[in-house]
């Protein structure tokens, strides 16, 4: 089936095509509305050195030693734990968050994503996690008894930015709606197409599509009606035999009463294995 075809079953089965077309805009149209939008929150933040180990010359952004890396990654990890989590959703953060390393970072810098359907409760939550995270880089060194004054520091690089929409999956779910909605459409217009183009052809063409079907080598039994048409043509081919009186025809053999004699069914007999046959002698002329 070429494009040209494919067009114009499209065009003879428009009223199966359209109707599938508008529920499907409808049903993507309900989806966009239902599907809620998703907004992202992100800030960043760095870890500076103590304020001892920055005593030399008072600047901590001139100190980054990869310790302070390898801390940004156990506190990143400490705050996606199911502990920080509870925590986090006992101050009101219940939306989705995640904190990790920035990519491509030079130095100890965290990202702290916030992800949510509330464009204002997803700014606030991402204070909330900035804070809650400070107090968990405090807890962590404390619980080693650092001293306060070589405690490593939390700084705002980046505050929390404005929530924006995150229509990236949305669009995907809608994509994914029409195109199974289009090619159902389809499927019904040719569905139906085959089924007025079975029921155009002639009864005997339809019988005959049907015994196709059938698997190859199954034969089905002849109906006695069948069987007596067969017996009757092999009696009337017998019967056109030529006879005696037409020309080209070897006469038939008469029987005692002058008619035509009735072929004899011919008997067949047993052979005898060819090693009895040479066991036997005849016997000598002059034995009576």
């Amino acid at each position: 089936m070429d494009l040209a075809e494919i067009f114009r079953v499209i065009c003879r089965r428009w009223y199966v095509l359209v109707p599938g077309l508008l529920l499907t805009a409808a049903v993507t149209a309900g989806a966009g509305l239902m599907v809620p939008t998703q907004y992202e929150s992100q800030s960043t933040v760095a870890l500076l050195n103590s304020k001892r180990g920055t005593a030399a010359d008072g600047n901590p952004y001139l100190v980054m030693v990869p310790a302070l890396t390898g801390m940004a990654d156990s506190l990143a990890r400490n705050l996606n734990s199911d502990a920080s989590v509870a925590e986090l959703r006992e101050r009101g953060v219940t939306a989705k968050y995640e904190a990790k390393i920035a990519d491509n970072a030079q130095g100890p810098l965290l990202w702290l994503t916030v992800t949510g359907e509330d464009q204002d409760g997803v700014l606030a939550a991402n204070h909330t996690l900035m804070k809650y995270s400070a107090e968990k880089l405090e807890e962590l060194q404390a619980t080693q008894s650092v001293p306060a004054d070589s405690m490593i520091r939390m700084t705002t690089i980046v505050p929390p930015q404005k929530p924006q929409a995150q229509l990236k999956s949305k669009i995907q779910y809608l994509v994914m709606a029409g195109a199974a909605g289009l090619v159902l459409s389809l499927v019904a217009s040719f569905f139906v197409e085959a089924r007025r183009r079975r029921e155009a052809l002639p009864k005997h063409r339809q019988n005959r599509s049907r015994d196709t079907d059938e698997a190859p080598g199954e034969e089905t039994a002849a109906t006695p009606a069948e069987a007596g048409d067969d017996r009757a043509g092999t009696r009337r081919s017998r019967a056109e035999r030529p006879g005696a009186g037409e020309s080209g025809g070897e006469p038939a053999a008469a029987g005692p009463e002058g008619g035509r004699q009735l072929d004899q069914p011919t008997v067949q007999l047993p052979l005898l294995p060819s090693s009895e046959r040479a066991g036997k002698k005849r016997p000598p002329s002059w034995v009576k």
